[in-house]
């Protein structure tokens, strides 16, 4: 016997963030950085943002927000410290990316190579 599944996929990535490179305007379905460093990113610019504030930037819940944060503390990429009732991170720069072809890298220098081109191209 044959069952049919249907999954329901909400595809808000696919409509918000990505972008065809010959035609920007252009939705596709994914991106070079995962939710993992779209977080990383947005923390970076704002270590005192709230977790609803990650997740509305990021695109993505804020139970996804949480157990991303959650993961960078555990691994070491971040460092998090209560502030009153709010949390503030910091980032441990020197820290290596993850994947082999990449780990040679720190996170500082993504978070440099982005921060660069973000301000090249508000010029």
């Amino acid at each position: 016997m044959i069952h049919e599944i249907h999954v329901m996929y909400t595809g808000w990535d696919d409509m918000q963030h990505k972008t065809d490179l010959k035609n920007p305007s252009t939705p596709t379905g994914w991106t070079f950085l995962t939710n993992h460093a779209h977080v990383f990113l947005v923390i970076s610019r704002d270590p005192d943002s709230r977790i609803r504030e990650i997740a509305d930037q990021v695109g993505i819940t804020e139970r996804a927000a949480h157990r991303i944060i959650s993961e960078l503390v555990s691994s070491g990429y971040l460092s998090r410290t209560r502030v009153g009732r709010e949390n503030r991170y910091k980032i441990d720069s020197s820290a290596p990316l993850r994947h082999p072809l990449e780990s040679q890298h720190t996170v500082g220098k993504l978070i440099e190579l982005l921060s660069t081109s973000e301000q090249t191209s508000a010029q």
